[in-house]
């Protein structure tokens, strides 16, 4: 036994929810994409330090997801309202433990989607394919305190609230600590 585990591609997949698909991103979406990251309170929270500078919205759509399906390491998903079929936010896996069964799902939303349950909505249903569909056994939501509209999320796609890690992480003001939420395949029993 080579003790060697083999890197996996992450899975392609669109899933289906009462309100919105959550699909792949491509080029056409780069332009709204764009707009999603560039909004001030979405900066804020967002997971980069400032001086990584804006999300390019055509590297993300393109390049950046196809490195992160490629690496085995996540993938880039937009999440597209049905009743008009424009894209109102972005989800994102990453940190992906293929041994363990384990990935992180992040996201951003447009501000006009906001405060419509539509990123529990698009959360809840990808976390379910991700375990149902690919065997997953973990998906995982880190939130900066502070950041309630992201605990709301956490707490309304049926996450568990599991503990603080302290100065795990970052937003574009400085250092933070991080909630860990989880949602594993034994809360679907």
């Amino acid at each position: 036994m080579s003790g060697h585990v083999a890197v996996r591609r992450f899975p392609t997949l669109t899933v289906s929810a009462p309100r919105m698909h959550v699909r792949p991103l491509d080029a056409g979406d780069a332009k709204a994409v764009t707009e999603v990251f560039a909004d001030k309170q979405t900066q804020r929270w967002l997971p980069f330090p400032r001086e990584y500078g804006q999300i390019e919205g055509l590297a993300w759509c393109t390049e950046m997801a196809q490195e992160r399906r490629d690496s085995g390491s996540g993938d880039h998903y937009g999440v597209v309202r049905r009743e008009d079929d424009r894209l109102v936010g972005c989800l994102w896996t990453k940190r992906t433990d293929w041994v363990g069964r384990v990935t992180e799902v992040s996201y951003a939303m447009a501000p006009h989607a906001r405060g419509f349950g539509m990123a529990a909505e698009a959360v809840d249903a990808l976390a379910i394919a991700l375990i149902l569909e690919h065997g997953f056994q973990r998906i995982e939501l880190r939130v900066a305190p502070g950041n309630v509209a992201s605990r709301r999320v956490a707490e309304k796609a049926g996450f568990t609230y599991e503990g603080l890690l302290r100065n795990a992480g970052h937003v574009h003001s400085g250092r933070v600590d991080l909630e860990v939420w989880s949602f594993v395949a034994a809360d679907l029993r």
